[in-house]
């Protein structure tokens, strides 16, 4: 498969990790840290670049010894110093920084005094009280670590949907070119547009079955097949990830779709649904009498059964056939509804772009304005902003705004929520904003009162306005931290503040439950990309996904509304 910034910036940051397992300086460290957040944000894709040709030290912060790193990359799918140190380090040490509350320093330690050679060996540790026996552990941290292996062993064999959406364009692509393939569509969780993604189930409408289950066994990802036949083929790519293709007739092309996207309980009260009517659904179509009478398409499916369509995100069986039935379904947002993205950092803490570049980049992707919300003082690693360095960004902003035309700055700051629920800036500084995102970046381990007494005391601030990533989680490596999620949707609602839900691709925070509680208590949601460069900026498409997947239309999200309407919503 092409190799792209992504899968770059991922080996750089890899490296950085390896390197602090193995005790390297701190600058070296840092120095492949900020290559992965420099590459991640490059709007050119680099490998094509080298293909080409083309000098990429010309990119900012690439320099000559990246660059030869990157053509390694392009040319074998890593780089000498990597595979040297991934072949030097104990396989176990890489899979324990996987696992919450072990970072390299903590499981280099517990490694070397516990004689640990497998997560067993360290489940069992934690489980025995040997941890906490280890100087800088204790009771606390050896029970996040049982809970974080525990967390690892759910999340198991599954990826981010970003990253599935990676392999799965890929394979469409690559089935399209068969000569005789007349559509190629992804079913499944996939299709859902669910958070993680533990396998790809792939249709084909095409006459040469055969031919085509053939060349998807001989693509160049796969590294094992699991099965081969006329109709259907399974494999398993150099990654670990199943995916398995059916080649279907046309004039079962809706049914099979319907079938395979699932959810399992959602087809499982469709069929009972036609029984009632004296017809068969199954992958193959809908039959009366043994006489197939419909499922080109899926429309065609649900009318069947005396239903409109229903789009694959709400088939969770979670109350749409009923909304459909009543006439209910939701009208769902979409991406070119967004007027607007209201979390975005600069180069002024850990961001990679200038205001002008961001104004720039906001106004390409057709929005009517940008919310800036650098990191406050307490993330001292991003070097957030103080009371004086915020000041300053506020006349910088101004004259930004200016200078510019049909897009406006707006004038937020990402402020952290501390542990006593106070606010990381003075309130003499707070009300000059247009808006906060207000965020936990700290204490997330504690108990489920507390946290929630922390929010709902920060949301007494008036200049509190956007509970930022609500529930603190990162897909697939830490869990959401213990709150109350009703009683802050309910505080939200009698103070006129907001939730966001955070489009990164490694949050998708709030889950699409809570938007649901959010729509039915009338707070509305903040889509917003949490960008640290431009290519972060369309991480919003993920976040439509996730609101979508929460029942939420374009009237329940914050950022639809037009500049106007919304600066009167954002002043309590």
């Amino acid at each position: 498969m092409p190799v792209s910034n992504h899968d770059i910036a991922v080996l750089f940051e890899r490296m950085a990790v390896f390197l602090e397992l193995d005790g390297a300086n701190a600058f070296r460290i840092r120095a492949y840290q900020n290559a992965g957040r420099i590459i991640e944000g490059l709007t050119r894709n680099l490998a094509e670049a080298v293909l080409q040709g083309e000098d990429v030290t010309r990119f900012a912060g690439i320099g000559k010894d990246l660059a030869g790193k990157i053509r390694e990359i392009v040319a074998s799918g890593t780089f000498q110093q990597l595979a040297e140190l991934e072949a030097r380090l104990p396989k176990i040490l890489l899979e324990m920084i996987s696992i919450p509350g072990l970072g390299p320093k903590r499981a280099r330690r517990v490694w070397e005094n516990l004689s640990i050679h497998s997560i067993p060996d360290l489940k069992a540790a934690a489980e025995n009280g040997k941890i906490r026996t280890l100087p800088g552990f204790g009771a606390k941290l050896e029970e996040q670590i049982q809970k974080g292996i525990a967390f690892r062993e759910s999340q198991y064999n599954r990826i981010l949907w970003s990253e599935a959406e990676i392999i799965a364009r890929s394979l469409c692509a690559y089935l399209e070119n068969i000569p005789g393939v007349q559509k190629v569509e992804v079913a499944g969780s996939y299709r859902r547009k669910k958070e993680t993604v533990g396998d790809l189930d792939i249709l084909a409408v095409c006459s040469q079955a055969e031919a085509v289950n053939r060349a998807f066994r001989s693509y160049p990802g796969v590294s094992e097949i699991l099965a081969q036949g006329g109709t259907k083929s399974s494999v398993i790519l150099h990654g670990g990830m199943q995916i398995d293709l059916r080649v279907i007739a046309k004039e079962s092309y809706g049914a099979a779709l319907h079938y395979f996207t699932g959810s399992q309980s959602h087809n499982i009260a469709i069929r009972k649904m036609a029984q009632q009517r004296r017809i068969k659904i199954n992958e193959y179509g809908v039959f009366k009498n043994q006489l197939h009478v419909a499922g080109k398409t899926e429309e065609e499916v649900f009318r069947q059964v005396g239903l409109p369509y229903i789009p694959p995100e709400l088939r969770e069986m979670t109350g749409e056939i009923e909304a459909a039935q009543a006439g209910r379904l939701p009208q769902l947002a979409s991406r070119e509804q967004l007027r607007g993205d209201l979390h975005c950092h600069t180069d002024e803490t850990d961001g990679a772009l200038s205001l002008p570049e961001i104004a720039a980049a906001a106004h390409e992707l057709g929005y009517e304005y940008i919310g800036i919300t650098d990191h406050s003082q307490h993330v001292s690693v991003a070097m957030g902003l103080d009371e004086k360095r915020l000041r300053q960004q506020l006349l910088a902003i101004d004259k930004t705004n200016a200078k510019l035309k049909n897009i406006t700055l707006l004038k937020g700051i990402e402020v952290d929520i501390l542990d006593n629920g106070r606010l990381d800036l003075p309130d003499s500084i707070l009300k000059e904003l247009d808006f906060t995102v207000c965020s936990i970046h700290s204490k997330f381990n504690l108990p489920e009162d507390q946290q929630t007494e922390r929010i709902l005391r920060a949301m007494d601030n008036p200049y509190f306005t956007i509970l930022g990533h609500p529930t603190g989680r990162l897909l697939g490596s830490r869990p959401a931290y213990a709150v109350h999620m009703e009683r802050i949707i309910l505080k939200a609602a009698e103070c006129g503040c907001f939730l966001e839900l955070n489009a990164h691709p490694e949050r998708l925070d709030l889950s699409d439950m809570h938007c649901r509680l959010a729509k039915e208590k009338n707070v509305l949601v903040a889509v917003s990309s949490d960008a640290h460069n431009r290519v972060g900026l369309e991480n919003v498409r993920f976040g439509i996904n996730q609101a979508r997947r929460g029942w939420l239309e374009a009237k329940d999200i914050l950022n639809t509304r037009p500049l106007k309407v919304l600066r009167r919503l954002l002043r309590r």
